[in-house]
């Protein structure tokens, strides 16, 4: 079966076209676009019209694809930001009169069972219990499990909300750093009493924070997806990688060969999430996995 996967975010729009038979996955076609649809939501609590033209512009595009591939069945998920916005409804009608589904604003809990689904599923379980944290734009998800997810809670502590609500400088200030860090480590505790971290064997960070970091630390000169997939990042590395952003101006950030230009304002503060949560769950290192909740999704089409 040929499905498709739109993931909605706060700060991208991804696409995924695959093949899907009994256990096998293929993939077809696989877009991002930074759209910043969550642009000001945490503010304003709501969408920015501007966001919105955006995003339903690349959404035209994706659906072009879509047609040109014969999908047979298609999910769009939108997340944190969109589950924030109070105008959420003309953003939905627009996705609607596009793609002619409606989308759906799923909550937290199944952003991170979808992500663990994705990001599980070739790993071996000898590794299991598996962490499986998603630093997005608005929010991050925890979610543990072996084989399925035992326990998950999602978290209002993503790149674009903490970028926007404490560090608006770059390279930031000392105060201004403090302010997110006790920020961040209020939520990660929050989401440490619901979900056990000591449990966990394997810590494996999904989306674009997590393997623009990996990149860094694995020192590439520019973003290769295979190179990343399924590395291990000590904790150690990671934070001399939040640290080496914390010092960055804008410029140098942007000159990076595997920055991806829509990341180049927020990586700091989502470097910094995830180099909290190796320092609050204790993990010695991470697995980074560019199978994330898109692939999840698309293994829920084809069950």
């Amino acid at each position: 079966m040929r499905v498709a996967a739109i993931d909605c975010g706060t700060n991208s729009l991804r696409l995924l076209i695959a093949d899907i038979s009994e256990s096998n996955f293929r993939e077809v076609q696989r877009e991002m676009e930074v759209v910043r649809l969550g642009q000001g939501v945490d503010r304003t609590g709501e969408f920015d019209p501007q966001a919105i033209a955006r995003t339903l512009a690349v959404t035209e595009r994706y659906a072009g694809f879509i047609r040109s591939k014969g999908v047979e069945k298609i999910r769009f998920c939108a997340t944190s930001a969109t589950r924030d916005a109070s105008n959420r409804e003309i953003f939905i009608d627009g996705v609607r009169n596009i793609l002619g589904i409606a989308p759906e604003v799923i909550p937290g809990t199944e952003e991170a069972a979808l992500s663990f689904m994705g990001a599980t599923r070739e790993l071996q379980q000898i590794d299991a219990p598996f962490l499986v944290v998603d630093i997005g734009g608005g929010s991050t998800e925890f979610v543990l499990g072996t084989g399925k997810v035992d326990f998950a809670k999602s978290v209002n502590i993503g790149c674009v909300r903490m970028s926007e609500r404490h560090l608006n400088a770059q390279p930031p200030t000392s105060a201004q750093l403090a302010a997110a860090t006790v920020d961040i480590d209020n939520a990660i505790k929050e989401a440490a009493h619901i979900v056990p971290f000591p449990d966990a064997k394997t810590l494996v960070a999904v989306a674009g924070t997590a393997t623009t970091v990996a990149a860094a630390a694995l020192g590439l000169s520019e973003y290769d997806r295979y190179a990343i997939h399924l590395s291990r990042i000590s904790a150690e590395k990671v934070h001399e990688v939040a640290k080496m952003f914390q010092s960055m101006t804008r410029e140098q950030i942007s000159a990076l060969g595997y920055m991806h230009p829509g990341r180049v304002d927020v990586i700091t503060s989502g470097a910094l999430v995830l180099s909290r949560v190796m320092t609050l769950t204790g993990a010695a290192e991470f697995i980074a996995s560019e199978s994330d909740i898109l692939d999840g999704m698309a293994w829920g089409l084809a069950l």
